[in-house]
C-alpha cells in the first residue's frame, strides 16, 4: 500500500511537476517582493519577538556585568535623607555623589564601572567637577562615559590616528582638588544615613561633604584632543558605519531623505572638558530603535562622515583588554584578540537572554551603594554582596520612570534602557555570540523550499483534511524551526518562508478545487466500465487524467481468442443460455486477470477479448504488465479448462497476442456511439501475433518492442523473425513462457535447443537443424514450437525457397 502511495505521488510528481515549481517559484517571488517592500517587516517582528521569547528567555545571572540601579526607591530614599539632599542635591545629583560611588565600588572590587548617561553640562558648582575628575583619575578602576548625539553640535576636526597616538593629543591634568574627607573628619551625629541610624555622615568642619578647593579653574581641551578622546580607530572593511542621521526634535521617523529637511547630520555632544583626561573612554548611548520604536539590534559603531565613534559596550571591551584598534567587517567584529560573529551590514541582534533587568542581572539600588560608602568611611562594613561587585562591569543606569529612559525589547513592552547595555556588555565580556542574520540568498532559498514542499504536498496528496491543517502546521513548524536556530545564534526569516508557503499552498488547494475535481466525475463515468474501480479511482486521485480527443502514446494491447470457437459454439445452438453462461464465464475469468494487472478493456468481439495497458492511465511499466496479466489470463484458462472438461464442456484454449507500440488513443466512433480505445500499426501487430500462434503452436506470443522493454522480468523463447503483410520491415517475435525465474530446467533446456536449430534453419542448414529438431521433438513431443519449425525445414530440405532470408510471412 505505502509502494502505491509513491508511485502515485511519483506520477504526480511527473505530470504536474513544473506546474508544481512554478507555483512554488512565483509564490517564492512574491514573498521576496513583499519583504523588499517592507509588507512582512512588522510580521516578522512579531514572530522573531516570539521565537525570542520562547527559545532564548531563562539565561540566568549574568557572570560578567551587574548594574547600579537609579530606581525609585533610591530617588525617595536620597531625597528623604536630609544630609544627602544637601550635599547631592536633587535629580541630576551633584557630580559629587557619582566620586563616592565610583570609590565605593573600587573598594567592592569591580572590574570597571560603566555610566549609561551622558555627563556634557558643567555644575554650577564646578569644583564638583573637578572632584569627581580627580577620584577618576585616583582611582584604579576604569570608568567609561556615555556620550550623546545632536544637531547642534559642532564638528570635530578629524583624526589622524597613525600620526598622533593617544599621548600627543592628551589634554592638560587638571589641578588636584582638595582630599575627599575622611571618617576622622568632625562627623556631626544628625547625619545619618538612610539604612543604618547609628552610623554617622563623614563631613568637612561645616557639616558638609568635602568639596574640591576654592580654587575652580577647570581645565580646557582643544578640539583636536577632544575629537581623540570620542573618535577611535576602527578599522572598516566591506561594511560602512551608519551615518549620525537624524531628525533635529523628537517623535519624527529617523529615517533621512533628501526631500525632508528635518533630517539632519548629528555629531557627538562633548563631555565637560574636565573628564576628557579623566575618563578612560567615552560611547555612544544613544538610543537604537527599530521602527517600531523596539531595542532588537546594535552597530558598534557610526560615523559623522569624518571621524568613527564607537559605542559604549565597544569601547569598554576596547579598554579592558588594551585593544588599540577595532576591525570591524562584513560578518566580524575583531577587537584585540577577541572575534565575534555579526551580521554583513556590521550590526547584530541583541541576545538579551530574558525580559528583566534582575533575572539577568545582579542589581544594587543606587542608595544602598551610597549607604555602604558611609558605612565604609565609618569604619564598618559596607553591607554590600561581594559576589554582585567583586570582579564585574558595573553598569550604572536609570530604572525609575520619572527619568525617562523606559524602552521596549523583544520581551517586554517596558525595560530600562540601561538593559541594553548591560546585554550587549555580557555578550562581548562572556559568550561572544550575537544573533546573527542569516544571508538573504539562504532565506530565499529556504522560501523556495517550503514553498515547494507545500505545493508538492497538497497537489500530490489531494487530501481535504491536510489541505486544512497544512496552513497551521506550515506556521507552527517555521515558528519551531527559526525558534530553535534563534536558540543557536543565528536569525532565520519566517514572515519570508510562511507567507510564501501560505500563497503556494492556496494556490494548490485551488488547482486541487477549481480545476481537478470537475473531470473526476467524467472520468468515473467514462472508466468505471472499463478498469478496475481501484485504478480508476487512482486516476482521478492523481488527477492524471487522459485527453479524450485523443493522443500520440507507447502502450501495450493484448488480444485473447478461443481456438475454434465457430465449431465450439455449434453445440450450443440449441441452447443459446448456456453458451452465454459459458461465454460470461470465460470473458470474467480473463478480464479479471487482466484488470488485476491494471489493463483498461477496450473492447469484446465475440470471444476475443482487447485489452490496454498504458492508458488512459500512464504506465512506465505497461509492457511488464501485459506480460503478466498474459501469463495471469492463460493461468485462468488453464483452471478453467480443468473446470470445462470436468464438466463435460468443450474446450476453451486460447490464444494471445502482446504488443507494444505508439498508437493513437482516445475515443473514437460516432456522434452516437463511441468509446475509449486505440488505432495503429501496434494494435493490428498485436492481433496478428494472437492469429500467428496456431502457426508456431504457441500460447503467447509478444512482439519485439515488449520484449525490449520488459526482457529483464520475463522468460522468452525467439521463434521466428516475420514479416507483416504490407510491411517490407522483418520483426522478431517470442513465445512468452513465464516471468523472470520460473521456467524449470526441463522448459529452459528445450529452449535452448530450439534456439541452436534456429540458427541452424537461419544459414539455410535445413537437414540439420530438421536432425536436431526430430531429437528434441522425441524429448518433447508436446512442444508446439518444435513441431512447426521441423515440418518447415523438412518442407525446405526438399525444396528449398529462392532468396531465403530466414523470414517468414504473416499473411494473416
Amino acid at each position: 500500500m505505502a509502494g502505491d502511495t509513491w508511485k502515485i505521488i511519483r506520477l504526480r510528481w511527473r505530470e504536474h511537476g513544473l506546474l508544481m515549481l512554478g507555483v512554488a517559484v512565483l509564490s517564492t517571488a512574491l514573498a521576496t517582493l513583499a519583504w523588499w517592500g517592507g509588507w512582512l517587516h512588522d510580521l516578522e517582528r512579531g514572530a522573531y519577538d516570539q521565537a525570542l521569547n520562547r527559545f532564548t528567555d531563562g539565561r540566568g545571572l549574568s557572570p560578567n556585568v551587574s548594574v547600579v540601579v537609579i530606581d525609585q526607591s533610591s530617588l525617595d530614599g536620597i531625597r528623604a535623607n536630609e544630609r544627602y539632599t544637601l550635599n547631592f542635591g536633587s535629580w541630576p545629583y551633584s557630580r559629587n555623589l557619582w566620586a563616592r560611588v565610583v570609590e565605593q565600588l573600587e573598594a567592592e572590587g569591580a572590574r570597571a564601572v560603566v555610566f549609561d548617561a551622558v555627563m556634557d553640562e558643567r555644575s554650577s558648582d564646578e569644583s564638583t567637577d573637578l572632584a569627581l575628575a580627580e577620584v577618576l583619575r585616583d582611582t584604579r578602576v576604569p570608568f567609561f562615559l556615555g556620550v550623546s548625539t545632536n544637531a547642534n553640535a559642532h564638528a570635530l576636526p578629524r583624526v589622524d590616528f597613525a600620526a598622533h597616538p593617544a599621548s600627543a593629543l592628551a589634554p592638560p591634568p587638571t589641578r588636584p582638588a582638595a582630599p575627599v574627607a575622611s571618617a576622622q573628619d568632625a562627623l556631626p551625629q544628625e547625619a545619618l544615613p538612610s539604612s543604618a541610624n547609628e552610623e554617622t555622615f563623614p563631613t568637612d568642619e561645616r557639616g558638609e561633604f568635602a568639596e574640591a578647593p576654592e580654587d575652580k579653574a577647570v581645565a580646557s581641551v582643544t578640539p583636536e584632543q577632544l575629537a581623540h578622546a570620542l573618535a577611535f580607530p576602527i578599522q572598516t572593511r566591506g561594511v560602512t558605519p551608519p551615518l549620525l542621521e537624524g531628525p533635529d526634535f523628537e517623535g519624527e521617523s529617523s529615517t533621512p531623505t533628501a526631500e525632508d529637511p528635518a533630517h539632519v547630520r548629528r555629531r557627538p555632544v562633548p563631555p565637560i572638558p574636565v573628564l576628557v583626561g579623566a575618563v578612560d573612554g567615552f560611547g555612544l548611548v544613544d538610543t537604537e530603535t527599530d521602527p517600531d520604536g523596539f531595542m532588537r539590534r546594535t552597530r558598534f559603531a557610526y560615523t559623522d562622515g569624518v571621524n568613527t565613534y564607537p559605542t559604549l559596550p565597544l569601547r569598554v571591551l576596547a579598554g579592558l583588554y588594551g585593544a588599540n584598534e577595532v576591525t570591524l567587517s562584513s560578518g566580524k567584529l575583531r577587537v584585540g584578540t577577541r572575534t565575534y560573529a555579526v551580521d554583513a551590514d556590521g550590526g547584530a541582534a541583541i541576545d538579551y537572554g530574558g525580559g528583566e533587568l534582575h533575572e539577568r542581572f545582579h542589581t544594587l539600588p543606587l542608595l544602598e551603594v551610597l549607604d555602604g560608602w558611609v558605612r565604609r568611611e565609618n569604619g564598618q562594613p559596607s553591607g554590600l554582596p561581594a559576589e554582585a561587585l567583586r570582579g564585574k562591569v558595573v553598569v550604572i543606569g536609570g530604572t525609575a520612570l520619572g527619568l525617562g529612559d523606559i524602552k521596549a525589547t523583544s520581551f517586554r513592552a517596558e525595560v530600562p534602557g540601561v538593559m541594553k547595555q548591560a546585554a550587549v556588555l555580557d555578550t562581548l565580556l562572556g559568550s561572544g555570540r550575537f544573533i546573527t542574520r542569516t544571508p538573504l540568498v539562504v532565506d530565499v532559498s529556504l522560501t523556495l523550499v517550503v514553498a515547494l514542499i507545500s505545493v508538492v504536498l497538497l497537489m500530490t496528496t489531494r487530501w481535504l483534511p491536510l489541505e486544512i491543517a497544512w496552513p497551521v502546521a506550515l506556521l507552527l513548524g517555521m515558528y519551531l524551526v527559526t525558534g530553535r536556530f534563534l536558540s543557536s545564534g543565528t536569525h532565520v526569516l519566517t514572515a519570508l518562508p510562511a507567507m510564501a508557503g501560505l500563497v503556494a499552498s492556496v494556490t494548490a488547494v485551488a488547482f486541487n478545487h477549481l480545476v481537478a475535481n470537475r473531470e473526476t466525475e467524467f472520468v468515473r463515468t467514462a472508466f468505471s466500465r472499463f478498469m478496475e474501480p481501484k485504478l480508476v479511482e487512482q486516476m482521478i486521485s492523481e488527477r492524471k487524467l487522459p485527453r479524450l480527443d485523443g493522443e500520440n502514446v507507447e502502450i501495450s494491447a493484448f488480444f485473447s481468442d478461443i481456438r475454434g470457437f465457430s465449431t465450439f459454439s455449434e453445440r450450443f445452438k440449441e441452447d443459446p443460455r448456456s453458451l452465454v453462461r459459458i461465454l460470461n464465464t470465460y470473458l470474467t475469468r480473463v478480464s479479471g486477470a487482466l484488470l488485476k494487472e491494471g489493463g483498461c478493456l477496450d473492447k469484446y468481439i465475440g470471444d476475443a477479448v482487447v485489452c490496454l495497458f498504458g492508458a488512459p492511465m500512464r504506465q512506465d511499466d505497461h509492457a511488464v504488465r501485459a506480460c503478466r496479466g498474459a501469463l495471469a489470463a492463460k493461468a485462468e484458462v488453464d483452471k478453467l479448462r480443468e473446470e470445462f472438461r470436468a464438466k463435460g464442456l468443450p474446450d476453451v484454449y486460447t490464444r494471445i497476442g502482446v504488443n507494444s507500440a505508439v498508437n493513437f488513443v482516445g475515443n473514437f466512433g460516432s456522434e452516437q456511439l463511441f468509446s475509449y480505445t486505440a488505432i495503429g500499426d501496434g494494435m493490428n501487430l498485436a492481433a496478428r501475433l494472437e492469429g500467428a500462434n496456431k502457426a508456431y503452436g504457441s500460447v503467447i506470443m509478444i512482439g519485439p518492442r515488449t520484449y525490449e522493454l520488459a526482457r529483464e522480468h520475463i522468460e522468452v523463447r525467439e521463434l521466428d523473425r516475420v514479416r507483416v503483410a504490407g510491411k517490407t520491415e522483418a520483426v522478431t517475435v517470442y513465445e512468452l513462457l513465464a516471468l523472470k525465474g520460473g521456467l524449470d530446467a526441463g522448459k529452459r533446456a528445450t529452449v535452448e535447443r530450439y534456439h541452436a536449430a534456429l540458427a541452424l534453419y537461419r544459414e539455410a542448414r535445413f537437414d540439420e537443424a530438421a536432425s536436431r529438431l526430430e531429437a528434441l521433438k522425441a524429448d518433447a513431443p508436446d512442444d508446439g514450437p518444435t513441431q512447426a519449425l521441423l515440418e518447415r525445414c523438412h518442407k525446405y530440405a526438399k525444396a528449398p525457397p529462392p532468396d531465403f532470408d530466414g523470414v517468414a510471412s504473416l499473411d494473416k
